[in-house]
Parts: structure tokens; sequence; C-alpha cells
């Protein structure tokens, strides 16, 4: 499944000096990973926005950073062997892994759990060096296999890295989204008529696989773009036409429009599989934001992901930003 071990990534990583960062740069991010989780996560990502729906709210919530990170691939020893399972947290390498950046580790891995496990399920971990405890939170139950202790499968490395794209946020903020897309029996992952309603604005697909031997991560417009006086606080979401990719958000590889690559499941509101470089994922996720979180030159508010400028755009926006 690509999967090293904690134990031989690090000492591999012994040898290239602490700099070197382990994880899948980001993508997890999602973890905020990276070394940078107190770049990316201002806090746990349970602490989120309620809908009716409170577990379905939990996931989104998006703060990751990859910043500092890595596409080294995300070494995953004892949890490849034991699984996501609180007996997988318990392993001599997993504790190895974790120690090497604790702050930025300990973000990552509250994505993953948010990611992989199920709704109402916990995984918590004592730090044996430390001695300090952490519980983190199940919410979209991406992984099944691997969350209750098997290996993972590629379906489920696919999800669960697809997940951690969607709620990277390298402006360091936390931002509501919808995630859509379906799992690995091929049932849609829940959503109501009233999170639809509340997401109203298309944003972006994610898909790539950050376990894999040669980790990518990818992202596309769905079925938009943005005009040049409007921005989100989402840089690595929906970008303007023609942008190959955001500034802030340079380690996901951007392709375009996701309709020119990946195809739409039955009922248009998210993709099913997409195919980039002659590969094809089969699990792809689906982001939506809300309307009011696309803002625009010229509100009068100077909003993250506008610069101020003499001009009249986003990148260049005299009247909310000043020059």
């Amino acid at each position: 499944m690509g999967f090293t071990s904690f134990k031989s990534l690090w000492s591999e990583m012994s040898g290239r000096g602490a700099g070197s960062n382990m994880v899948v740069w980001g993508v997890v991010s999602v973890l905020s990973l990276g070394g940078t989780v107190g770049c990316g996560v201002e806090s746990s990502p349970q602490e989120t926005w309620s809908l009716e729906t409170q577990s379905r709210a939990q996931q989104g919530d998006n703060g990751l950073s990859l910043n500092g990170l890595s596409l080294n691939g995300l070494s995953l020893n004892g949890l490849s062997l034991n699984g996501l399972s609180l007996n997988g947290l318990g392993t001599e390498d997993f504790a190895t892994w974790f120690n090497l950046n604790v702050e930025g580790h300990e973000g990552l891995m509250s994505y993953m759990v948010l990611c992989a496990v199920p709704p109402g399920e916990l995984r918590q971990f004592k730090n044996p060096r430390t001695g300090v405890e952490y519980t983190w939170m199940g919410s979209l139950g991406l992984a099944p296999d691997w969350a209750g202790g098997k290996p993972s499968t590629e379906q489920e490395q696919q999800l669960v890295s697809a997940c951690l794209a969607a709620h990277v946020n390298n402006y360091e903020l936390h931002v509501p989204i919808s995630v859509l897309g379906h799992g690995v029996t091929g049932n849609p992952i829940p959503y109501t008529e009233e999170e639809l309603t509340t997401f109203a604005q298309n944003e972006a697909c994610f898909f790539g696989n950050v376990f894999a031997p040669n980790p990518r991560l990818f992202a596309g417009n769905d079925r938009g773009s943005l005009d040049p006086v409007q921005s989100t606080p989402r840089p690595c979401g929906l970008i303007g036409h023609g942008e190959q990719s955001h500034p802030a958000c340079t380690q996901i590889q951007r392709i375009g429009q996701c309709g020119d690559h990946c195809v739409l499941a039955p009922g248009d509101k998210y993709y099913a599989e997409c195919t980039y470089e002659s590969k094809t994922y089969k699990m792809p996720i689906t982001t939506r934001i809300r309307t009011e979180d696309v803002y625009f030159c010229g509100d009068g508010v100077c909003q993250v992901g506008e610069s101020k400028g003499s001009g009249y755009t986003a990148n260049s926006c005299s009247l909310d930003c000043g020059t």
C-alpha cells in the first residue's frame, strides 16, 4: 500500500537531520501536520460550527496548513500493521514517530481521526515520553477497515488523502465547509438538503494519495472560478480562472476545472472519480462553501485573501485595503 514503518522512517530521518518532515507534506497538513499545527490549526477541529447534524459539522472545519511540509509520503508502520485503533496507537513505532514533531503530528492525528474514524468514536494516546494524554474525535468514518484495526486499503488511503487535502488552509483559518463524496462501499457520505442550501457555493474537488510511494494531491475548481474581484479564505479551494495555483497553496497541484478530469456521480452533487496523468482516483472529495465566504473587492472590508494596492481586484484592492 505504499506504507513504510515508523521505525524505518525514524532511522531514515535520523540520517537526514531534524529538519526533515516525515509526513506527507501536509495534506496532512491535514493535519496541519507538518510540523505546523501551530501554523494551521487555531483550535481543535471539533470546535466547529454547528448544523443540525453535529457529527457532520465536525468535519466541516478546515484549518490544516501545508507550510513546512514535504511530500515524502505518510509513513504509518504501526498503523498499517495494527490499524488506526487503540492498539495501533500504542506501538513503539507510533510513539517514536509522534515525538519527532509533537505539535505537528498531534494536529495531523486530529484530522486523520476526524476523516477516518466514525462519529462518536475516540482515539486516545498517552505519550510515554511526556505522560501527556491526547484524545482525537472521529467524524466522517471514511476508513472503516483501518479505523477498526486492519491495514488500510488503497480506497481508504485515497479517501483520507482527499479529506485531508479538503481541510488544508495555509491562511491558518477555520472555515466551515461541506464535504461530499462516496465511501468505500459506494454509498454517499450523508448530507441534508439544509446542508446544500447553507453551503450553496460549489467550490472544489480534491483527490490523490499521500500514503503512496510517490504521494500526490490534486485540486480543481468545481463548475466555476473566482472573478478577479473575488477571493475566499480557502486558498487551496476555489481560485480564479486560469490560475495554476494560489500562492498560498502551492503544495497541491491544480488541474483546472474538475469537470475536465472527473466524472460526476448520479445527482451531480459530487464527483465519482477523477483521472489525471493516466491514473484514475476512485475516491475524490467534493467541497462546497457558504456564499458569504466569497469576498469582493469593494465591500469596504479588507479580508483574508485580499491585498492592498492601487487596483480594484482582490490582489490589488485599494478600495478595501488601501495602497
